[in-house]
């Protein structure tokens, strides 16, 4: 993911913000217990990407990276509608406890922007319904360009995506998080339809680690920056993301990207294997070629 890339990661203060008020107020309202589902996974499943990951002699890299990995963020679907076969097939070639998080297509998102869509949506749902327990949490991504003065198109979208299906929300342009009046009103209408807000963790774009939840789920996409600082921002997330637990977090989708992909799976091994010790989970943790010598 080369959104929110630098030239110097070496010169980013990664420390992560404060939380906004209202995330301990949140997550408060929940009882307090343990995780109902945790996913951690990386953003592709193909060969070209994931270097130092598929053993020689993989055939199907779906079905090879679901034994590893627990999760995918699915922005294949981001880039067309494919039809219920496709979404059988990969049910078909995916672990028993595995999820997918489908990213909405950018015909939704990024060219029609929201308007006259219902249709659209409807389809859309239609075909991922086959993936049946195995459909985790959908996420919304609008592009850089799309500001606050189009909010009037997000709760006609909101109001008729199905409430039976999670959404994580991320909004890319700066003016929805530095404005304190349009941060709210995009709060209030995620707080209404019982929407996550996607908390987006790039070197730069700190804008974007807003820290303001508004259910009892945390979709994190952690962008790495090929740099050793790299894994100790994943300690500071588990920090974060312990305190979160103590106050009520029950659904935690953590996705790692890099601007080159290729080390993701030593990341999310690295975040799981801590993951696993600081929750008492039993994740499985990913083996890379890496890892194994």
């Amino acid at each position: 993911m080369k959104f929110g890339k630098v030239d110097d990661p070496g010169s980013v203060d990664f420390t992560l913000p404060p939380d906004h008020p209202q995330t301990k107020e949140v997550l408060n309202r929940y009882e307090e217990g343990k995780f109902e589902n945790v996913r951690i996974g990386c953003a592709k499943w193909n060969r070209q990407d994931l270097k130092n990951f598929y053993p020689r002699g993989t055939k199907d890299e779906l079905s090879y990276y679901a034994t590893q990995f627990n999760a995918i963020e699915l922005n294949a679907s981001f880039y067309r509608i494919f039809p219920d076969a496709q979404f059988e097939t990969w049910y078909g070639k995916a672990a028993e406890d595995f999820q997918f998080s489908p990213k909405i297509p950018r015909i939704i998102s990024h060219i029609k922007r929201l308007n006259d869509t219902e249709r659209l949506v409807d389809d859309v749902v239609a075909n991922m319904l086959p993936l049946k327990e195995k459909l985790g949490c959908c996420f919304l991504q609008m592009p850089d360009n799309f500001m606050p003065k189009w909010m009037e198109r997000l709760e006609p979208f909101f109001k008729h995506w199905p409430k039976e299906i999670p959404l994580a929300v991320e909004l890319r342009h700066t003016d929805w998080y530095n404005d304190q009046h349009i941060a709210d009103q995009l709060n209030d209408l995620l707080l209404k339809y019982n929407l996550a807000s996607v908390i987006v963790d790039a070197a730069g774009r700190r804008d974007l680690l807003h820290m303001r939840l508004t259910n009892a789920t945390a979709f994190i996409r952690y962008n790495g920056a090929n740099h050793p600082s790299d894994y100790t921002r994943l300690d500071d997330w588990l920090e974060r993301i312990g305190e979160w637990y103590e106050q009520g977090l029950k659904q935690l989708y953590f996705y790692v990207h890099q601007n080159l992909e290729e080390a993701s799976p030593l990341l999310s091994a690295y975040f799981i294997e801590k993951f696993n010790k600081k929750f008492g989970t039993d994740i499985v943790i990913p083996q890379t070629l890496a890892s194994k010598k």
